[in-house]
């Protein structure tokens, strides 16, 4: 085990010089993919934002301390790394600020955070952002698998060669057939999600988090003429309204005789997300130690088979809690990614966790899963939620396409 990993609930509630510590934990609203209020801005459009209100916040904060800057993307072209880059400058971080991305499909966000993590820890680096970029507006759907590979996926006599191209709701459909999720509580589940996150914004609970995206929209891209620049500052994929009973009548998305629908599998999104990290002794030379607002405790990420990938979080979680010592009992919020209910609420019942603790601001099926931005949204809920509530310890957790789990323990300061 690693030198840096502190083990077992007192220990980790200690505070030590070298605790790898957030400041801040920020993102953009989400909103629906190709309908919603960020259809029209781009990518690195979110990131900029982000990026720029971590300044804002710590305006005694030189950005050239700022050493390294990981960001999750999925689907960006080229791999988003010119853009997040050209936004890293373009918001006030100078040349000397270096940048990656990171993609890790779904918990792209996640991953991008434990690699500043890691770099901290370890010494490279004292102080770093992680973050999470997506326009799925721009970019989903337009990435076509080259024939050669698919010929050769499709023929490979390995079945988990094949399943690794798998469309993901029929992961979904997978997991709720083996282990018995059934229609009426997947949308049962689905309808708590928007309950929940309806509460959540009606009582603005988001305002701590939620980052004003200053972008445009263009209603006819024939007459440009007519775009109009707005200012985006909700989540607009809570439905309200939303009932059992309506969702109920919904056609299954993915197999003719399946339990998976639209209005209970996570939505298409775009936004962003961005956590300001350091050494705790580096938060204390600067003068921000009163700035801490928690600290990252450890992170596990585990495979499992591709054609039931939704399971992941009931394996990662697991083997965290073994990693760090701390017991199911002491984790006060769960924030796992809500990609389809059927996955969702199987992680839950395998775990023997109460789904009180999950996800009491809404999930993804209510927020939207803006895939390599969701680990960073993730962690910006969370933390403002552990205050609220009073809880020490929360744990973000995901499944991951291909087959894959991740989690990482977070701890309120």
């Amino acid at each position: 085990m690693a030198g840096f990993i502190q083990r077992g609930a007192k220990n980790i509630l200690a505070k030590s010089p070298n605790d790898v510590v957030f400041l801040s934990a920020l993102r953009t609203p989400v909103t629906r993919a190709k309908k919603g209020a960020l259809k029209d801005a781009h990518d690195h459009e979110l990131l900029a934002a982000v990026l720029k209100a971590t300044l804002e916040k710590h305006p005694n904060l030189d950005p050239s301390k700022v050493q390294d800057v990981h960001v999750g993307t999925v689907l960006a072209e080229l791999g988003g790394s010119k853009a997040g880059r050209m936004a890293l400058n373009h918001v006030g971080y100078p040349a000397t600020t270096s940048l990656q991305t990171v993609n890790r499909a779904c918990s792209s966000g996640l991953a991008a955070i434990t690699g500043i993590a890691h770099s901290i820890a370890v010494g490279q680096i004292d102080v770093g952002i992680g973050a999470g970029m997506e326009s799925m507006t721009r970019n989903y759907g337009s990435r076509a698998i080259p024939t050669q590979l698919w010929s050769e996926l499709r023929d490979s006599p390995v079945k988990d060669a094949r399943d690794c191209i798998m469309n993901m709701g029929l992961t979904a459909e997978n997991v709720a057939e083996r282990y018995r999720v059934n229609r009426q509580d997947q949308d049962a589940f689905a309808a708590h999600s928007q309950q929940k996150a309806a509460r959540a914004q009606k009582s603005s609970l988001f305002d701590a988090e939620i980052v004003p995206v200053r972008t445009r929209t263009i209603p006819n891209p024939e007459v440009p003429e007519d775009t109009q620049d707005i200012i985006v500052r909700e989540d607009d994929g809570i439905r309200p309204t939303t009932t059992v009973e309506k969702l109920s009548t919904m056609k299954p998305a993915f197999k003719p005789d399946g339990t998976s629908t639209a209005g209970n599998s996570s939505q298409v999104s775009d936004g962003a997300a961005a956590a300001l990290m350091m050494r705790r002794s580096t938060a204390q030379a600067l003068g921000l130690s009163g700035a801490i607002i928690g600290k990252w405790a450890g992170t596990q990420v585990v495979g499992c088979a591709p054609d039931e990938m939704g399971i992941g979080p009931a394996l990662a979680i697991p083997k965290l809690l073994d990693y760090t010592g701390v017991k199911t009992e002491e984790i006060g919020i769960w924030e796992i990614n809500e990609a389809f209910a059927s996955q969702a609420l199987y992680c839950i019942r395998e775990l023997g966790i109460s789904e009180e603790k999950v996800n009491p601001k809404g999930g993804a099926i209510a927020l939207g899963h803006p895939l390599g931005a969701t680990g960073a949204r993730q962690l910006a809920t969370l933390l403002p939620e552990l205050e609220r509530q009073g809880q020490e310890f929360g744990v973000v957790s995901m499944c991951i396409g291909t087959g894959m789990g991740m989690a990482s323990l977070i701890v309120r300061e």
